[in-house]
């Protein structure tokens, strides 16, 4: 009889607490992720990272502001690449993007995971055009990647292949808004 209530209360006070970590994941699913890592980032950081590394990004100051942000990934439509080279550069810039902004704008990651992740894919017509747009970004502190490819494949080596922007949808628009979907 004992031996069944000590099972019974241990089942009971794992249930509890599995009710609990659902309810506060499913509340604040990022929250405590982005948190958990940014104090261990400025525990275990001993002066050896840049100081740029660690400065926070302009942007980071519009994500407790601006509710609607999106990412936009511009192509490099004269390279004439595939479909799944197109995805593959894509999948780069989206993931070098977000490395850069991991530690440096983690509030503006936030934002963009709650507002559904948004990805649009555009095209460009050239390398010249990519940079001007990238200058654009700059200009107004919106982050960008620009993917330099190996040239192993389809096309030469340290080809700009794709830039990914990320920011509150107004301002991003405001840098790409005038190209076509690809």
């Amino acid at each position: 009889m004992m031996m069944a209530l000590t099972w019974l209360s241990a089942i009971l006070v794992g249930a509890g607490c599995l009710a609990l970590g659902y309810y506060f994941g499913a509340r604040h699913p990022a929250q405590f992720f982005v948190s958990a890592t940014s104090s261990k980032d400025s525990v275990t950081s001993s002066g050896s990272k840049k100081k740029r590394a660690q400065d926070p990004l302009e942007i980071e100051k519009l994500a407790d502001i601006l509710q609607d942000f999106k990412m936009v990934l511009v192509v490099r439509n004269d390279l004439k690449m595939g479909k799944g080279k197109i995805a593959a550069q894509c999948s780069h810039a989206t993931l070098g993007l977000y490395k850069k902004l991991h530690n440096r704008a983690p509030k503006a990651l936030n934002r963009w995971e709650m507002c559904g992740q948004v990805k649009v894919v555009v095209k460009t017509e050239s390398e010249e055009d990519m940079l001007a747009l990238q200058g654009r970004a700059k200009s107004v502190h919106i982050p960008t990647h620009i993917v330099i490819d190996a040239g192993r494949t389809q096309i030469a080596p340290n080809s700009r292949t794709v830039m990914a922007v990320l920011g509150p949808a107004d301002m991003v628009d405001d840098v790409t808004g005038g190209l076509k979907l690809l």
